[in-house]
């Protein structure tokens, strides 16, 4: 098995000027989560139900530490599709990169009296994700 330490994860997204932007060195966590629709089919006399696969919905949640660059990138962006791509293991050969479009939906800034300044958001996958092996 090719376990893999999340500490290699990379994420990038694209900033209001159209650069792909890697943000990784801001983040602490980074993810891609996947839903799919499902439409019962079940009929009257049915013992079990039964259902056909709909679409498929992404989200994309991230947080860090905050800082005026990511910040810039991350506000000028928000309600806007823009292309991303997230290496789970890192960029490694033989890796796997998810790549798409995405909205910012929510960006949250935190700060507290006795610890740094935090941020935390969640992008809506804009379409279909492809998955590539590096």
């Amino acid at each position: 098995m090719a376990f893999t330490h999340g500490k290699n994860a990379t994420f990038w997204i694209t900033d209001a000027g159209s650069t792909l932007r890697n943000i990784t060195t801001y983040l602490n966590t980074a993810g891609l989560t996947r839903n799919a629709d499902l439409a019962e089919t079940s009929t009257l006399g049915s013992t079990y139900k039964s259902f056909v696969g709909g679409l498929i919905d992404g989200k994309i949640p991230i947080s860090g530490l905050w800082d005026p660059t990511v910040d810039g990138y991350l506000t000028g962006i928000l309600q806007s599709s823009k292309a991303f791509e997230y290496f789970p293991a890192g960029l490694g050969t033989g890796n796997i990169k998810e790549n798409g479009n995405c909205i910012l939906t929510s960006y949250e800034i935190t700060t507290g009296l006795d610890g740094a300044a935090t941020f935390s958001g969640e992008f809506q996958v804009d379409g279909a994700v492809t998955r590539t092996v590096l």
